[in-house]
C-alpha cells in the first residue's frame, strides 16, 4: 500500500505584490489573507488547513483568483469577500463551537459586499470576524455607512499596524527568508488611516 502523498505547500504572495498592494497604492486591487481559529478549552487554536489568500483585480473587471491551502485555483467573476463567504459555507464548522475569522485586507470591504457579509454574521452567531485592513475603500459611495454596518453586526474593524504587516509577511508572503523592512512612509500612513477609520466609526459628523 502506497503512502499518501505529502500535502502541497500553501501558495504565498510574491514579496513585491504584497508591498505594492498593502501600501494603499493600488486601489483597484484587493487581497484578502485569512486564518481561522476555534476556541478549545481556554485558548484560541488555529484550524489546520483553513488559511489562505484571495484576490480580485479591477473595479470593473473583477476576475477573482482563488488560492487555497491545497494549491487549488478557481477563476470567477466576483469580489474576494464574496468568494470567501461562498467558501466558508462549505467548511464543516461545528455550530456548538466558537470560531474566529481573521482577515488581513489590502482594502476594506466595498459597500457592495457589506450586506451579504452582515447577513452572514447575523446568521452565524458562533462565528466572529476581525478585519485588519491596510486601507479604506473610498471609491464607491456608501463606504462609510457600510463600515458602520459591519461594526454594528459585530465585526471588529482596525487598520493594520506594523505588527499585522509583519504577521502577514511571515505567514502569507514568499519572503525568501528576508526580514520585513517597511517603507518609511508606511507608519505615517497607518496613523492617518487609523484616524480616518476612527472618524468614520465613531465621529460620523466630522
Amino acid at each position: 500500500m502506497e503512502d499518501n502523498p505529502a500535502p502541497r505547500a500553501r501558495r504565498l504572495i510574491n514579496r513585491r505584490t504584497f508591498r505594492n498592494n498593502f501600501s494603499n497604492k493600488h486601489v483597484n486591487q484587493t487581497y484578502l489573507c485569512y486564518e481561522v481559529e476555534v476556541w478549545e478549552g481556554h485558548a484560541w487554536v488555529p484550524v489546520e488547513g483553513l488559511q489562505g489568500i484571495l484576490s480580485n483585480q479591477g473595479l470593473h473587471r473583477a476576475e477573482l483568483r482563488f488560492l487555497d491551502h491545497n494549491n487549488q485555483r478557481e477563476s470567477r467573476h466576483g469580489h474576494a469577500v464574496l468568494c470567501f463567504l461562498e467558501r466558508v459555507r462549505s467548511w464543516p464548522l461545528d455550530q456548538r463551537k466558537h470560531y474566529k475569522l481573521t482577515w488581513y485586507l489590502s482594502w476594506s470591504p466595498s459597500p457592495d459586499c457589506v450586506p451579504e457579509l452582515v447577513a452572514f454574521l447575523v446568521v452565524n452567531r458562533h462565528v466572529s470576524l476581525r478585519i485588519f485592513t491596510a486601507g479604506i475603500h473610498t471609491i464607491l459611495s456608501g463606504y462609510e455607512r457600510g463600515l458602520r454596518d459591519l461594526r454594528d453586526a459585530g465585526a471588529q474593524l482596525a487598520i493594520m499596524t506594523l505588527n499585522e504587516h509583519q504577521h502577514c509577511w511571515e505567514k502569507f508572503v514568499d519572503n525568501q527568508g528576508q526580514t520585513f523592512n517597511p517603507r518609511p512612509e508606511l507608519e505615517v500612513n497607518i496613523g492617518a488611516q487609523c484616524q480616518r477609520l476612527e472618524d468614520i466609526l465613531w465621529n460620523p459628523d466630522n
